[in-house]
């Protein structure tokens, strides 16, 4: 851990964030966390998958 976090962590127990930041963080966190359990146990879908050499590419030789 550097200086600068040491500062950032100062400015932020000197002035906390408002609830409203912290709520919106807790969703986002909350998304990426319902996302995450989506793929690790139903899958990711094959249709939205991104296959290599499609059409338009050529395989390397």
């Amino acid at each position: 851990m550097n200086f600068f976090w040491l500062l950032r962590m100062r400015q932020w127990v000197q002035h906390p964030p408002s609830k409203q930041r912290v709520v919106l963080v807790l969703i986002v966190i909350g998304i990426c966390l319902a996302l995450y359990a989506v793929e690790h146990w139903i899958g990711w879908p094959e249709a939205l998958s991104v296959q290599p050499g499609g059409p338009r590419m050529r395989p390397f030789r």
